[in-house]
């Protein structure tokens, strides 16, 4: 077999099945429809007298041939994209390309605002999209290019390009003349004295809820909502404490912060994004970007 035999799309639909496991989702990324896609791997498999993909729960598992050609093939179009991005280059001034951002709730309070002022300014014809997912599908998405970036403390992603923006810590967020702010309290004494509050979480915040459980605050719990965005507003009305990151925590106004040494308090939130699209000229000029906006 050689090189001229193969059509580039059957490479490109190959890398979709091996990343995705799933004909179906593959089909989905390519814009293709599911005829198109398994006629198209049929062609392929035929070329390189191998079945490539074995059916399993769920999808499809790859054959030993095919994790041999995986590596290679994905270089291979990494490459090509890169190539052929660069020489078309990216001017943001004229650009109406639409970038996919993973964000919490909590993260697109905190970059969304000053993101968008920029943009006003720099790529008025720019667009972004918020789209959070599930942690466990971001380096898929990532790769696929179904999300340009993810934002956020995401030490699961292991295998992505990322850089720092900034460090944070958890928190306490009190409405302000809260009996608990009365007394001065520091240290093991302040991380005990919780005992005192009762709490409101979210359940889609699995570190603060880490947080009270390792506090031993569960019983405390009074309110779990789905949204973080509510939180102020019931940590105002009433006598409720909320866990929260500190620079969201000081961007409100007629609250009071309280800094427990809570185990683990820390984290460092970090830009991700996919070695596959890491020389494309519109991804180095948004994260540059994010960089200069909101790293340190």
């Amino acid at each position: 077999m050689h090189l001229k035999d193969i059509d580039l799309n059957l490479l490109r639909l190959f890398d979709a099945v091996y990343r995705t496991r799933n004909v179906s989702r593959a089909a989905e990324q390519l814009d293709l429809t599911q005829p198109a896609a398994s006629q198209g791997l049929s062609r392929l498999r035929t070329l390189l007298q191998d079945p490539l993909f074995m059916r399993s729960a769920g999808g499809v598992q790859p054959t030993p041939k095919a994790q041999r050609l995986a590596d290679p093939v994905r270089h291979a179009l990494a490459t090509l994209e890169q190539a052929l991005g660069e020489s078309a280059g990216f001017d943001p001034a004229r650009s109406t390309r639409t970038f996919q951002l993973h964000l919490s709730d909590i993260g697109e309070a905190r970059f969304l605002p000053e993101l968008m002022v920029a943009l006003r300014e720099r790529a008025p014809g720019l667009r972004v999209q918020a789209r959070p997912l599930p942690r466990e599908q971001l380096m898929e998405a990532l790769d696929a290019g179904r999300i340009d970036f993810a934002i956020g403390f995401l030490p699961m992603v292991r295998e992505s390009q990322r850089v720092r923006l900034l460090d944070d810590r958890y928190v306490v967020l009190l409405r302000e003349g809260h009996p608990f702010t009365r007394k001065r309290r520091t240290g093991a004494a302040l991380l005990k004295a919780l005992g005192e509050l009762e709490f409101v979480a979210v359940r889609a915040h699995a570190d603060t809820l880490r947080i009270v459980q390792q506090a031993r605050l569960q019983e405390r719990l009074r309110l779990v909502t789905e949204h973080f965005l509510v939180l102020p507003a019931i940590v105002r009305a009433t006598d409720l404490a909320a866990i929260l990151p500190r620079i969201i925590a000081r961007g409100f106004q007629g609250y009071a912060i309280v800094e427990p040494p809570f185990p683990q308090r820390e984290f460092t939130v970090s830009l991700h994004w996919s070695r596959r699209f890491d020389a494309d000229p519109g991804n180095r000029w948004l994260r540059a970007l994010l960089q200069e906006l909101f790293r340190g």
